[in-house]
């Protein structure tokens, strides 16, 4: 489900891949539903390309919304990221990702992924354990058709 999710840079927000043209990308908000094309010189990347830095190996950002979710109760988070001292961001993230690298998380990563899990949450998104363990199933399957 997060591989067909993506950021692109310069807008807010994210966007639901929906079709692929020449040279382009058809893409939907998942904030107003309006849909647009998204070209090659634009930087765009996929939500389940996209990982957190940890003291250890890097989680998949599907695992953080995975821990937010449930935290939070499968609703979004009720901290107020526009008024939240970066203190509150990290005492945040640490209740849902214990070893994340302190050095190398910014306070303006916490509050893109806030902002990101409220509006998956809000677009019906939250499918985030189900995606993971589909998305290794379908890897599987690949490597065991390429042998």
């Amino acid at each position: 489900m997060l591989n067909t999710v993506l950021s692109i840079s310069g807008k807010p927000g994210l966007y639901k891949l929906v079709s692929r043209g020449k040279n382009m990308l058809i893409v939907e908000s998942l904030a107003d539903k309006k849909r647009f094309p998204a070209y090659g010189n634009e930087k765009i990347i996929s939500l389940g390309d996209i990982s957190m830095y940890t003291d250890e190996e890097d989680v998949p950002l599907s695992d953080v919304f995975a821990a937010m979710k449930k935290k939070e109760n499968g609703s979004a988070v009720s901290l107020d990221i526009r008024k939240a001292t970066p203190d509150d961001l990290y005492a945040y993230l640490g209740e849902v990702l214990p070893n994340f690298d302190r050095d190398r998380v910014h306070a303006s990563d916490v509050k893109k992924l806030i902002s990101w899990y409220n509006l998956l949450v809000a677009s019906g998104m939250a499918d985030f354990e189900e995606s993971t363990v589909a998305e290794a199933a379908g890897e599987e399957a690949e490597g065991e058709k390429a042998e």
